[in-house]
């Protein structure tokens, strides 16, 4: 395993170990969020589950932007993204820089929407996926059921709470009649990627849980298995949610955050500085590189 590809494991693994549900953090070596002062615009508190690395990604890009226009920012870790989204509804947190409503937090919306503003797209394409290694010589979910052993019956999952993990549980596994012929094995993004890398390392049969954007696709080769049956999901657009209220309380922020679209490209660059070039503790440097990289990356960008 080269230096490079154990990094990003273990910017994603000390990430996880860190998050605490509910647990506000100051984040100060990570370039968190600095006291506000008389001339702070207010104080906006941003949650994100930094084991899930597009709102890891997203939630320093906003930490930067929104300190430069001068808000005061507090960066709130937890671990499910359920807590999340009861925190948005309640006005514990006031930003969710990177949700899924349209599919994959549907059930969430349902229950809490009535309380949460959208503030707009910022990636459009998401999409939900079973994958394999390229090195795999199978290419759809409909050739699990007969290679079952191949892959010890198991498939590798991330967080119990994730939407990802309801929809493989509740559609994908029933959909395609694996549910007694595989596990669904959950426990977090981290110990998803260790199995992946230990199995790639060793050319060995996997098939794990991902999803799109997410860097893990290219640094480990994967390849989406074909979904005939549509059990994953449609692609849907990434998010910026706020609390209810959020746009008349703070209009230029919401301004601001609204006006964010990323593209392919751009997308992969940030989270491959944030999660794999820079890594845990230097967040703020990574934004600080990829701003100066992509000065026009969308028309409400703030600079020094």
């Amino acid at each position: 395993m080269n230096k490079r590809h154990l990094t990003g494991i273990l910017a994603i693994g000390a990430a996880a170990s860190l998050a605490l549900a509910g647990c506000a953090t100051g984040n100060q070596a990570a370039g968190g969020s600095q006291e506000g002062g008389e001339d702070s615009l207010g104080t906006i508190t941003l949650g994100y589950l930094p084991s899930w690395t597009d709102g890891l990604s997203t939630a320093y890009l906003l930490e930067d932007q929104l300190q430069k226009a001068g808000y005061t920012v507090k960066m709130q870790e937890l671990t499910e993204a359920g807590p999340l989204y009861a925190g948005l509804a309640q006005g514990d947190v006031d930003i969710y820089p990177s949700a899924w409503p349209e599919l994959t937090h549907k059930s969430y919306m349902d229950k809490y929407g009535d309380k949460i503003d959208d503030l707009g797209a910022y990636y459009e394409g998401a999409k939900l996926t079973i994958a394999v290694p390229d090195y795999v010589d199978i290419d759809s979910i409909d050739d699990l059921k007969a290679n079952a052993d191949r892959f010890g019956g198991k498939i590798y999952g991330i967080e119990p709470g994730a939407g990802l993990t309801k929809q493989t549980q509740e559609s994908m596994l029933p959909g395609y009649g694996l549910e007694d012929t595989y596990e669904l094995v959950t426990s977090s993004t981290a110990a998803m990627l260790t199995e992946l890398d230990s199995a790639e390392a060793a050319q060995r049969d996997i098939v794990v849980t991902s999803w799109r954007p997410f860097w893990a696709n290219d640094r480990y080769n994967l390849k989406d298995l074909e979904d005939p049956k549509g059990a994953m999901g449609e692609a849907e657009a990434l998010h910026f949610l706020a609390t209810d209220g959020f746009k008349e309380e703070y209009p230029e922020a919401a301004e601001l955050i609204a006006g964010i679209t990323l593209d392919d490209e751009q997308y992969a660059s940030l989270e491959d500085t944030v999660v794999n070039k820079y890594g845990e503790g230097k967040y703020a440097e990574a934004i600080d590189e990829w701003l100066t990289e992509n000065p026009d990356a969308y028309d409400t960008i703030v600079t020094d």
